[in-house]
C-alpha cells in the first residue's frame, strides 16, 4: 500500500527482455534502504525487487504489467517517480494507493496558470473507470485531486513543488500516464452494478 507522495526520482540505467518479462535497472538515492522482495512503486506501478547492486536495484514487470502501464515505453534514461510502501502507522498525506494501475491516459493539455499548471488527461472510459469532481487520482503514483471531471477526460492542478519534484516536469502533449483510480470509488462502482 502506497499513499501517492513521491519520495524520490529514479534513472532507468538497463533494460533487459527475458521472454515475455522486461527487467528494470533503476538507480535510486534509496537503494542502500532496501531489501531484496520490498515492493517499491515505478510511476505508480508496484513493483518487488529482486536485485541490489552498489546504487542500482532490478525489478520485474511481466507481460500483463507492460500491457496495461507506460512501462513498455521506457527507455535508458527515462525518469520515473518513486514510492517506498507505506508504514503502518505513518501518516496518510495523499490518499490509500495500492499500486495496481488501471489503465493508461494521454496528456491532451498542459497549461500554466500563475505558477501552477493545470494538466489534461484522456482516458478510454470503455473499461468502466470513472472520475468525480474533487475526487482522488493517482497519476504516474502521485496523489491529486480531480478538477473538471468529465466522460472521458479530467485535469489536476500541479503546484510548483510537485511539479520540480516528478517527472510532470518531463511530460508533454501525448505523453501516456499511469492512472490508478481511487479504490473505494472502484469498489461502490461494482456494488452499484451488482443492483442493476
Amino acid at each position: 500500500m502506497f499513499t501517492g507522495i513521491i519520495e524520490a526520482i529514479g534513472e532507468i540505467s538497463s533494460l533487459v527482455r527475458e521472454g515475455e518479462n522486461l527487467h528494470i535497472d533503476v538507480l535510486s538515492p534509496f537503494t542502500s534502504e532496501l531489501k531484496i522482495d520490498q515492493s517499491v512503486a515505478h510511476d505508480g506501478v508496484c513493483l518487488t525487487v529482486v536485485d541490489i547492486k552498489k546504487d542500482v536495484y532490478t525489478v520485474t514487470a511481466i507481460k500483463e504489467t507492460l500491457e496495461k502501464t507506460n512501462l513498455s515505453a521506457l527507455q535508458i534514461g527515462s525518469i520515473v517517480n518513486l514510492e517506498r510502501a507505506m508504514k503502518l502507522g505513518d501518516r496518510l498525506d495523499g490518499h490509500l494507493v495500492q499500486g495496481h494501475v488501471d489503465q493508461t491516459a494521454v496528456c491532451k493539455n498542459i497549461e500554466k496558470v500563475d505558477g501552477s499548471w493545470y494538466i489534461t488527461f484522456e482516458y478510454d472510459a470503455s473499461q468502466g473507470n470513472i472520475t468525480i469532481e474533487k475526487g482522488s487520482i493517482t497519476i504516474n503514483g502521485v496523489s491529486l485531486t480531480v478538477v473538471n471531471s468529465g466522460e472521458t477526460s479530467f485535469s489536476v492542478a500541479i503546484i510548483p513543488f510537485t511539479y520540480e519534484h516528478t517527472n510532470f516536469n518531463s511530460l508533454d502533449v501525448g505523453s501516456v500516464v499511469n492512472l490508478e483510480f481511487d479504490v473505494i470509488g472502484k469498489y461502490l462502482k461494482k456494488l452499484m452494478r451488482s443492483y442493476d
